[in-house]
């Protein structure tokens, strides 16, 4: 199976999924601050790196575990996605794409664009962080569902 983690940036939601997901960080209890800027993935996508499925690692079934940016089009974006998959070879039931969006907050989007777009890093990861901490348990809850989806 693969799953993919997306969001518009693929730098926040989409990656604190895809750690969750991997056990790199606790899906039932809120990690700190810390431990979401400890992930090696967190807030550091580069332009080259947009659109593109970057794998982040094997989950504990073998599955591969993906993040993408994908803007703002989602309907252009995935679609094309999973007809690329089907013209590989693939079959639909072994992909799953997962929107990490409905979780994002203000303080997310704003660290975000401080630290992706303007390159205020410093400024604005923290401030993703600390969106991110407390958007941790809507992220948990659709990793776990996606979990469900597959075994």
């Amino acid at each position: 199976m693969n799953i993919i983690y997306h969001c518009v940036g693929g730098s926040h939601s989409s990656v604190l999924a895809a750690a969750i997901h991997l056990g790199l960080l606790p899906d039932d209890r809120k990690p700190t601050k810390e431990d979401i800027l400890g992930i090696s993935f967190f807030d550091t996508l580069s332009k080259q790196e947009q659109g593109k499925i970057l794998l982040r690692g094997l989950d504990e079934n073998g599955n591969k575990v993906f993040t993408l940016s994908r803007q703002f089009a989602p309907h252009l974006v995935l679609p094309a996605i999973e007809d690329a998959y089907q013209l590989g070879g693939g079959q639909l039931s072994d992909l799953l794409l997962v929107s990490t969006m409905s979780p994002v907050n203000w303080l997310m989007k704003i660290g975000g664009f401080s630290s992706r777009r303007l390159h205020l890093v410093a400024f604005g990861r923290p401030i993703a962080a600390y969106g991110t901490a407390k958007a941790y348990d809507k992220i948990a809850q659709l990793v776990n569902n996606a979990k469900k989806m597959i075994n």
